[in-house]
């Protein structure tokens, strides 16, 4: 029988695990710390799917007849189940300031509340992402396809859940959410953002949205565009400032084609086209477009599907 040397294994991990409190929690470890589990949330997006649309993304068989008593059920399965990841977020989040917030269960009620009573309002964000995606790509055949089968749709469904609980308090829920979209698109929502109705991303693969970034209506991303930070100021201990606004802003009926990077804290102006590769640290004025040689406004032809 093969040894494995488990007993030394085992040792050598509690070293390092030890290694790493010592390290990063120098105060003394909060024990009995329990974490939000990423199989629970992603059980819960999955018959939160089926909430919003139980026709296409419910189970199959559903019948019209049975949608309501289906959406019910399923609704009622998912808001006690996220009930207690909203309690564990919040229990984690007091012992690891090591501070005490009260009635912790009352919290976590009010807050999954808030959220359950935001799906009605989270539907109607998601149909305008649909739309836009449809109106927006010649290839799309049907409203249906697109949300059966466009990557970045599934990525603003999972962005549209995420940011309702961002705004509730819960940063640690909304990240395991927007990185399960991440992990299945390529696609990377921070729940912080932003982002008005109608947005679409096209193809998707390798999008980049920060934390600060703040997107107005009908606005039309492609592949590989970065809206990211410009530079990362730090404390006078050399760690990095949290919070500080450092992403673009994009106004109404922006479009940003393949591979354009755009940095810091800067406005593109309502209905501007960015062309595919440009590097962007300037504000850029309403209407403009910009042009990937020498990074230029210049005019161009109208937007349109590149591929």
């Amino acid at each position: 029988m093969a040894d494995f040397d488990i007993q030394g294994i085992v040792r050598d991990l509690h070293d390092a695990r030890q290694q790493w409190r010592q390290a990063h929690r120098p105060a003394g470890e909060v024990r009995g710390i329990e974490f939000p589990s990423r199989d629970a949330l992603a059980e819960i997006v999955a018959q939160l799917k089926g909430v919003l649309f139980p026709m296409r993304l419910g189970p199959p068989g559903l019948r019209r007849e049975s949608e309501d008593i289906h959406v019910a059920h399923a609704l009622d399965s998912a808001l006690h189940a996220l009930l207690r990841q909203v309690q564990i977020e919040l229990h984690y989040s007091a012992a690891l300031q090591q501070r005490t917030d009260g009635d912790i269960a009352s919290q976590a009620l009010a807050a999954t509340q808030a959220f359950g009573a935001a799906l009605p309002d989270v539907r109607v964000q998601v149909d305008s992402d649909v739309l836009a995606a449809y109106q927006g790509d010649p290839a799309a055949r049907s409203v249906d396809e697109v949300l059966l089968c466009y990557p970045g749709v599934l990525a603003m469904i999972h962005y549209r859940l995420a940011h309702r609980l961002y705004e509730l308090g819960l940063p640690l829920l909304a990240r395991i959410i927007s990185e399960l979209a991440h992990a299945a698109t390529g696609i990377d929502i921070h729940p912080g953002a932003k982002i008005g109705a109608g947005f679409f991303i096209d193809h998707g693969t390798g999008v980049v949205i920060g934390e600060t970034a703040v997107i107005g209506q009908r606005v039309r991303l492609y592949q590989a565009v970065t809206l990211g930070a410009k530079r990362f100021p730090t404390n006078a201990d050399g760690s990095l400032q949290k919070g500080l606004p450092r992403h673009p802003i994009l106004e109404d009926d922006v479009v940003i084609y393949a591979g354009a990077t755009v940095l810091g804290r800067i406005t593109i102006g309502k209905g501007a086209v960015i062309g595919g590769n440009v590097w962007l640290t300037h504000d850029v004025a309403p209407g403009a477009r910009v042009a990937q040689a020498a990074s230029r406004e210049e005019a161009f032809g109208a937007p349109g599907d590149p591929s």
